[in-house]
């Protein structure tokens, strides 16, 4: 069993989910979703200096999991590293990759939480639904234009201005047209 990271340059902050489609594409060697940058050339020739390549490492160093912990080469390209560790070691590499990533300015993706880290310290973005946004907006306005109509015949029920069966009507339509976006976004 090993421990798995993946580093990539964020041109924009995305959602955990978006990461993790990212990092699995990455590991098809699909790199489309992410774009080359210096630093992740700098940062593999620091990462390398502390833990060098599996295949770069002497015969008599291959057990030695603190001299090298991965299981397996480094996959990277000129805009990610994807690094798979030996179990034992995980602490000790996640921590010095998030050091090491945050000092260049990179997006880590941990696929064993499905999470993503950014340099400031911060999680993947929040995914706002539009969906659930939608629902809330038009019950907000249809309880809102009952209002209206209820509150406008108490105080006048035969005078009612006609502004207000007006406004009540803008927003049933302003209900429906968040109801019908609500149920697009599906």
């Amino acid at each position: 069993m090993s421990f798995d990271l993946g580093v990539w340059y964020p041109q924009k902050r995305i959602s955990n989910q978006q990461a993790s489609e990212v990092y699995g594409r990455l590991c098809d060697g699909d790199t489309s979703g992410v774009v080359p940058h210096a630093e992740i050339d700098a940062f593999y020739a620091e990462l390398t200096t502390r833990y060098p390549e599996i295949d770069a490492i002497p015969e008599e160093k291959a057990e030695d999991f603190d001299y090298c912990p991965w299981s397996c080469g480094l996959d990277r390209s000129p805009g990610h590293a994807i690094m798979s560790c030996v179990w034992s070691e995980a602490t000790n590499v996640a921590k010095f990759v998030e050091n090491l990533a945050r000092k260049h300015g990179l997006a880590i993706f941990d696929p064993q939480s499905d999470k993503a880290f950014y340099p400031d310290g911060s999680g993947g973005a929040k995914r706002v639904t539009v969906r659930g946004v939608g629902w809330l907006l038009a019950v907000f306005t249809l309880l809102f234009a009952g209002v209206l109509l209820v509150y406008s015949e108490e105080i006048a029920p035969s005078r009612t201005p006609v502004v207000i069966y007006l406004l009540a009507g803008v927003c049933a339509l302003a209900a429906v047209a968040c109801l019908r976006q609500a149920l697009r976004s599906r």
